[in-house]
């Protein structure tokens, strides 16, 4: 394969880019920061087809990104091989407000093959190639200029290796049939709608105790006014102001700015800044949140009472059993919220009920919840059994 230099001048990439535009599939990744900023800076793209493969520079002066930026989201007949992409496709959404397409996440298929949860690029690559990376320039300062080679190389071997693995785990998938279990995974992390941080929908995300409507409509407005400063200014949230700040101003929100020097986690400050003064615009703008915007009491276990919560956590057993049955990693079967609404009565709306889910542990789940499936020990091995029916006593009692 042939390593290119450093890619940092337009010319270059956009030929780059018109020859790895012809193979059918490309590997990506991205070297960034955001420990400082609201948006993660783009440090160093890496790009890799099985023939040739580049590391671009996009902080150099006057470099034109459009040619490998269409080539992500507009050129549909490339396949994009990303691993852990949720960050770089978060990246390429900022800067273009699409998200590649189409696209393969190998962590993702690496579930559906029995690797495991989340494994990590190094694990992959042992695992599929039997080579042991060098971790030592993965503490970088990617935007500090200039890259030495150690350090390009470094972030060049995430796609080279990336390159050789993409096919072999194909080929693995075909062979198993699991290929199309992986659709589903991948619409969801592409989708745009992920990517997009809406102000009014931050307080969401925002730990709260109280659900008074009033309170968290304060919430709701704090956390919209925080959003907006923070991409404006393009600072960390919590850089602005923490959450659980917030949280306390909307629970007992301050009569005037200058009781701003009350509250825990605020500088004297902000008693006269007009950072201060536009807090206070919000508080004093907030209306109680809606009834349909209310949040559900509690929304990961819809119902459950005691003996629910007895049948999810034998539902997370079945998981166990099933996912080691089959070689397939939990998290990629079933979530714990379709177990918990299984477990409360719920059938409409759930993953696991719909298509190969439905065929690999769905339908094991139903009959379980349902009593139409046990436990039992066999052999010191712990399987599923089917019951037989069992007539009512109620019946039997009324025939003597």
């Amino acid at each position: 394969m042939q390593i290119h230099p450093l890619i940092s001048d337009s010319k270059t990439l956009a030929d780059f880019c018109q020859r790895i535009a012809k193979s059918p599939y490309i590997a990506v990744d991205t070297e960034f920061m955001r420990e400082n900023s609201y948006w993660p800076e783009l440090c160093l793209v890496q790009v890799a087809d099985e023939h040739e493969a580049a590391a671009i520079d996009p902080k150099a002066p006057g470099l034109d990104m459009t040619p490998l930026l269409d080539l992500m989201v507009d050129n549909h007949d490339v396949l994009k091989v990303f691993h852990a992409g949720g960050q770089d496709l978060e990246i390429i959404h900022n800067l273009t407000g699409k998200t590649p397409q189409p696209m393969f996440d190998t962590q993702i298929a690496a579930m559906a093959l029995g690797l495991g949860e989340q494994i990590g690029y190094g694990n992959l690559v042992d695992a599929w190639l039997g080579i042991t990376l060098d971790k030592g320039a993965r503490f970088t300062d990617w935007a500090r200029r200039p890259l030495d080679k150690r350090q390009i190389d470094y972030a060049i071997g995430d796609v080279t290796y990336l390159i050789q693995i993409f096919p072999m785990m194909l080929a693995d998938l075909k062979k198993t049939g699991r290929g199309g279990w992986l659709d589903q995974e991948m619409e969801r992390i592409s989708d745009p709608s992920n990517y997009i941080n809406l102000p009014e929908e931050a307080w969401k995300r925002v730990r709260i105790a109280s659900r008074k409507a009033d309170v968290l409509g304060r919430l709701k407005a704090l956390a919209a006014w925080r959003e907006i400063e923070a991409q404006d200014k393009n600072l960390p949230r919590g850089r602005i102001v923490k959450d659980e700040t917030l949280a306390d101003i909307a629970s007992h929100p301050p009569r005037s700015q200058d009781d701003l020097v009350k509250v825990r986690g605020l500088s004297a400050g902000w008693k006269t800044n007009d950072i201060g003064t536009r807090m206070m615009q919000a508080l004093a703008n907030a209306k109680p949140l809606d009834r349909d915007e209310m949040p559900e009491r509690d929304p990961k276990k819809p119902g459950l009472g005691k003996d629910g919560a007895l049948v999810a956590d034998l539902l997370k057993l079945l998981l166990k059993i099933r996912s080691r049955d089959i070689n397939v990693a939990s998290r990629l079967l079933a979530r714990t919220d379709d177990l918990d609404a299984l477990a409360a009565g719920e059938r409409e709306g759930l993953s696991i009920l719909e298509g190969w889910r439905y065929e690999q542990f769905g339908r094991d789940a139903v009959d379980l919840v349902e009593g139409r499936l046990a436990f039992a020990v066999k052999n010191g091995r712990l399987k599923m059994t089917r019951t037989l029916a069992v007539a009512e006593p109620a019946a039997s009692a009324r025939k003597d």
